[in-house]
């Protein structure tokens, strides 16, 4: 009897939320339009980073899901073909301050495609407003509920208020999503505003110690800090002129995922492992995460690196 071939490892890392059209009013009064979306920001950086990025969302087959489409496939992301059935292409108004922060306004409709046709994956992400807001929320953490049996989850909250509702209502959501996770990266403001009665690092040392994965909070220029079973692990920002934050924190979460593939970190077989990454492992990955984060800001619009560029 022939002997059957062993079925291939997955390396295919599925991003399920948001893909829109960011439309950005400076401080100086220029408006510019870009393609981003938190979870589409994250399947660009790891596709960029060499990655077999895929990703499930939802916008429209109108003249701004045209400018995702060439938006996606100029940096190899790979879109699940039901993605495309919305009426129209979401939109976000962000306002920069003269620091070139954001603040945003939305025009968005949210929810999972029928059956789509999922590649078996090693990890699959989400986050911000696909995890959240309904009717998309209650679906996506059905299918991370489903994958966990064989890929890694991974979870960033990027709170919206102006669409999420107050944070006494959304805290239980994002705690539901963040337990059934196996990696999380979240941001001091996050925690600031979920938690408003705590210090944010109070609340991500909570985090890991509630879940027992590794919790990841970024600072803005002041670095990232990760709590795992190894310790506590801090590391600096990377010093540069920013043009505006659009998409930072979509990047490093991008880059973090990128690094644990490298280290053989994904995929449900390695569950274990990951929540015993060592110290030397998780410093090297904020590293790199932090560095891609920052060459991010340092550019217009959410437009991550690509590998050669970190020469690495």
């Amino acid at each position: 009897m022939p002997e059957t071939a062993p079925a291939p490892v997955p390396t295919a890392i599925l991003v399920v939320g948001e893909a829109l059209i960011d439309i950005v009013h400076a401080a100086d009064g220029t408006v510019d339009e870009h393609p981003g979306g938190s979870p589409a920001n994250v399947a660009l950086t790891l596709a960029r980073l060499g990655q077999d990025a895929h990703l499930l969302t939802w916008f429209g087959e109108d003249a701004y899901g045209s400018v995702l489409r060439r938006w996606l496939r100029s940096s190899g992301v790979n879109l699940v073909p039901q993605s495309t059935s919305a009426a129209k292409t979401s939109v976000a108004v962000a306002r920069l301050d003269a620091t070139g922060a954001a603040e945003y306004e939305f025009d968005l409709e949210w929810r999972l495609p029928r059956e789509p046709a999922l590649p078996p994956a090693v990890a699959v992400h989400t986050g911000s407003i696909a995890a959240v807001v309904p009717p998309g929320g209650d679906d996506v953490l059905e299918l991370l509920q489903r994958a966990h049996a064989t890929a890694t989850i991974s979870y960033d909250p990027n709170i919206r208020p102006s669409l999420m509702g107050r944070h006494l209502t959304v805290a239980p959501k994002v705690e539901a999503i963040m337990m059934a996770s196996d990696v999380v990266k979240v941001s001091d403001e996050d925690l600031a505003w979920l938690y408003p009665h705590r210090r944010p690092e109070v609340s991500g040392a909570l985090w890991h110690k509630r879940s027992g994965v590794p919790v990841v909070m970024t600072r803005g220029k002041d670095g990232a800090i990760a709590w795992t079973r190894a310790g506590t692990v801090e590391v600096a920002g990377v010093d540069v002129t920013v043009v505006d934050t659009v998409g930072a924190g979509d990047s490093f979460m991008g880059a973090l995922l990128h690094g644990l593939a490298q280290a053989g970190l994904l995929g449900a077989a390695r569950r274990e492992a990951l929540r015993n990454i060592d110290e030397p492992t998780m410093r090297g990955i904020l590293e790199q995460s932090a560095r891609v984060a920052a060459i991010t800001v340092s550019r217009a619009g959410a437009n991550p690196p690509r590998l050669n560029e970190l020469g690495v």
